[in-house]
């Protein structure tokens, strides 16, 4: 276990943390400030941030591939990494013989090579192979023309899916959003099968009806807090309206998830993910902040305005720039880091401890149904990504 897959288990971790506080704290400023339209839109226009660091790691890139000093990079490289290589000098004057012979016949340009300080034994290092390394070499992908419109059709589903997200949280507790939003990994795989990203196995219908069977427990199951001042009847009208907006959203995450995969590739190799999300706070930002009017003419939202305190609107951009933009990075990198397997059961442990800071924070208690519920939403995403897994291991 290398540092680079503990240091992802440890991103992983404190994604799962951010996730819930996140949650949390949204949860605190809808009891100043419920507008879920003006929240969804700053936390989304914020991934802008992504736009001009993508933009500055493309030229700080070019600037490598260009610069003499990335022979530099290669010799520090090529020292730290010398444990790991034989060094087999060529001893036999037959090979000497063979390589001389060779080199007649096929004569090589010597701007091709790096012969500089090389020790005797050592392989010649070719220009093109470090302009190649994968750090800094250019891959195969889309050019700017298809990211946008890739882009394009992205930025609606995801800002309807944290719209959907903000909108159960205003109405029901951060635990039952959390179990609702874990279900995403299932639509993905539905999705996925219907665009023939991925297979549908009896094991994988089995873990969608376990995990929809605990997502109506949930819904039936009583969950009530110290600090609600509701009627039980209107407590139970905004559980229920709290339940479909989360269950929707993660049916759209589950749909946008597939959809970047295939736009950037099952790894990124692409385009970057963080220049899909820069573009998608970009449109957002220009082209979605006058939907704020039709749906408060629609009564859907309160009418639009600013937060009632310099807290409250500190709160926003700080809970926006942690919970959005430094979420979606680490969880990025413990992808990379580890594996997605790993990633996403890991990002499953929100369900027990989203459980507990309601707990914790507001008093809220659970019904025995509920929690059994919770429990068969756990059980089904297991299921569901282990199958994925024994599935994939024959073909390695």
């Amino acid at each position: 276990m290398g540092w680079r897959y503990k240091a992802g288990l440890g991103l992983i971790g404190t994604a799962v943390l951010i996730w819930v506080a996140s949650a949390e704290v949204t949860q605190k400023i809808f009891e100043e400030y419920k507008q879920p339209f003006a929240i969804t839109y700053l936390m989304v226009s914020l991934m802008v941030i992504f736009f001009p660091i993508a933009f500055l790691k493309d030229r700080v890139c070019d600037l490598i591939r260009r610069n003499p000093l990335r022979r530099l990079y290669y010799k520090i490289k090529g020292k730290s990494s010398r444990s790991g290589e034989l060094n087999i000098p060529l001893i036999s004057s037959e090979m000497y013989d063979d390589a001389e012979t060779a080199s007649k016949n096929n004569p090589i340009p010597d701007y091709n090579w790096d012969i500089s300080e090389r020790e005797e034994g050592w392989p010649l290092r070719s220009m093109n192979e470090e302009c190649d390394h994968p750090l800094i070499g250019k891959t195969p992908g889309l050019d700017s023309l298809d990211i946008v419109k890739c882009s394009l059709y992205l930025t609606p589903i995801w800002f309807l899916t944290e719209y959907l997200s903000n909108s159960a949280l205003a109405n029901t507790s951060v635990a039952s959003t959390t179990v609702l939003a874990s279900t995403s990994s299932l639509f993905a795989l539905f999705f996925g099968a219907l665009l023939g990203q991925e297979s549908i196995t009896i094991v994988k219908v089995v873990a969608v009806f376990i995990s929809m069977a605990g997502v109506a427990m949930t819904t039936v199951g009583k969950t009530w807090a110290s600090d609600e001042f509701l009627s039980a009847s209107d407590i139970k009208k905004h559980t229920i309206m709290g339940d479909i907006f989360g269950l929707l959203s993660a049916i759209l995450y589950g749909l946008f998830t597939v959809l970047l995969k295939k736009s950037a590739g099952s790894e990124g190799e692409k385009v970057g993910v963080h220049k899909f999300f820069g573009y998608i706070g970009l449109f957002t930002l220009l082209g979605l902040w006058w939907l704020g009017w039709p749906l408060h003419a629609l009564g859907v939202e309160p009418k639009l305005g600013f937060p009632p305190s310099t807290s409250v609107g500190g709160a926003l951009i700080l809970n926006g720039l942690v919970g959005s933009v430094l979420l979606d990075y680490f969880w990025a990198l413990s992808i990379v880091w580890t594996t997605p397997l790993v990633a996403t059961l890991g990002m499953s442990l929100t369900i027990p401890l989203a459980m507990v800071a309601d707990m914790l924070v507001h008093g809220r208690r659970y019904s025995a149904i509920y929690i059994f519920g919770c429990i068969q939403v756990f059980a089904g995403f297991v299921v569901a990504n282990l199958s994925d897994m024994f599935m994939k291991k024959p073909e390695a």
